[in-house]
């Protein structure tokens, strides 16, 4: 008897307005690794004003963008899609949210104007820019990732380029450690932040094909979402260990 398909539906919110810095290569090594294993993907775009079904997708992906285009972003987020979406994370679903969408999840957005962002308060979080001269946080950034249910974590590395700085409530679990980089904010040492299966983060670069250990964990968690805890199995992974390794060893000079 044959095993029942596999598959992972993903939605990628707002993949023209926020995807600074090639994240949208999130979504391409998501599909890359799925489909080596055997695994059906569907990805679903939603722009502005298009609605999203809390019971659709089994992982939702949001990129970064510059404060122009989270102006755009932000009320649609929270009046169009704000309400679906925390549905979908409570129940389980897993998401990802790289800088600017990492930001939108959060209570508040502190623009360096003074204007304010209001924010879908997934995250026990906020982010202020202290103005115009202050200087932004860039570089790259090894951080450890904090372990969870029996999973050891793990080194995550990538690229940050942010002015906001961001601080996390008591509610707040941050996602990493901050070896070498700013992180969140330059101070505390944490970078990103965890909510259930929802994932905030700073870090470009891609970010996930520099992380394939990170990257199969949200797989994991996507697909045991609707029950399927079935192990992933290996695949060829030198290239992006190698790309791993090489992010260790510029961090490691720049240091």
């Amino acid at each position: 008897m044959n095993a029942p398909t596999r598959r992972l539906r993903i939605a990628h919110l707002y993949p023209r307005l926020m995807n600074i810095y090639g994240d949208r290569g999130n979504i391409l090594c998501l599909t890359r690794r799925c489909r080596a294993r055997g695994i059906d993907v569907e990805v679903t775009e939603l722009g502005l004003v298009e609605r999203l079904d809390p019971k659709a997708h089994d992982l939702i992906f949001i990129g970064g963008a510059q404060d122009r285009e989270q102006r755009r972003v932000a009320e649609d987020l929270r009046t169009v899609k704000g309400e679906a979406l925390r549905e979908a994370v409570e129940s389980g679903v897993v998401a990802l949210a790289v800088c600017g969408g990492y930001q939108l999840f959060g209570k508040l957005y502190r623009e360096s104007s003074g204007a304010e962002l209001q924010g879908l308060g997934l995250f026990d979080l906020w982010t202020e820019h202290p103005g115009p001269d202050a200087e932004r946080l860039v570089g790259n950034v090894v951080a450890e990732l904090e372990p969870d249910n029996g999973w050891r974590g793990g080194t995550l590395v990538g690229f940050e380029n942010h002015g906001g700085r961001t601080h996390l409530g008591p509610q707040a679990q941050p996602l990493a450690r901050v070896r070498s980089g700013a992180g969140n904010n330059g101070r505390d040492g944490t970078e990103g932040a965890r909510y259930k299966n929802a994932f905030g983060t700073y870090l470009h670069g891609s970010l996930l094909p520099k992380n394939p250990r990170f990257a199969d964990r949200l797989i994991a968690l996507a697909l045991a979402h609707h029950g399927d805890d079935r192990e992933l199995g290996t695949i060829d992974d030198r290239l992006e260990e190698a790309a791993h390794r090489a992010a260790l060893r510029l961090t490691g000079r720049r240091r």
